[in-house]
C-alpha cells in the first residue's frame, strides 16, 4: 500500500531592496526571477505582494504552497539568485493556519 504524501507547506517567500544595492533594472530583474523559481517549483501561488511605488522601500512577497520533495530544489534556486543579486538573504516563512469559526 503506497504511503500518503506528506502534505504541502504554506511558506512566505520575501525579497526585498531597501538598501538600495540593487537599480531598478536589477530589483524588477530579481524579483522576475525569485517569481519564476516559485512558479517552477511551487504548487499553488495564493498571493503576490509589492510595496507601493512612491514608499522609500521595495519589498515583493509570495504566498505558496511547496510539496516537501520540492523544497529542497526550491530553496536552492533562491539561494543561487540571492547571491547572483548580492542579497544578504531571502525571507521563508513558514505558515501555520488557525482556522476561526463563527461565535454561537
Amino acid at each position: 500500500m503506497d504511503q500518503p504524501s506528506p502534505p504541502c507547506k504554506t511558506v512566505y517567500v520575501s525579497i526585498g531592496n531597501s538598501d538600495d544595492k540593487l537599480s531598478q533594472r536589477e530589483w524588477a530583474d530579481f524579483v522576475r526571477e525569485v517569481g519564476f523559481a516559485l512558479m517552477k517549483y511551487a504548487g499553488v501561488q495564493h498571493g503576490f505582494w509589492l510595496s507601493p511605488p512612491h514608499l522609500p522601500w521595495q519589498n515583493a512577497c509570495w504566498c505558496v504552497e511547496v510539496a516537501p520533495s520540492m523544497e529542497r530544489p526550491l530553496r536552492a534556486e533562491l539561494a543561487q539568485w540571492c547571491g547572483a543579486y548580492r542579497q544578504d538573504s531571502i525571507a521563508w516563512a513558514e505558515a501555520t493556519t488557525d482556522f476561526i469559526t463563527p461565535s454561537k
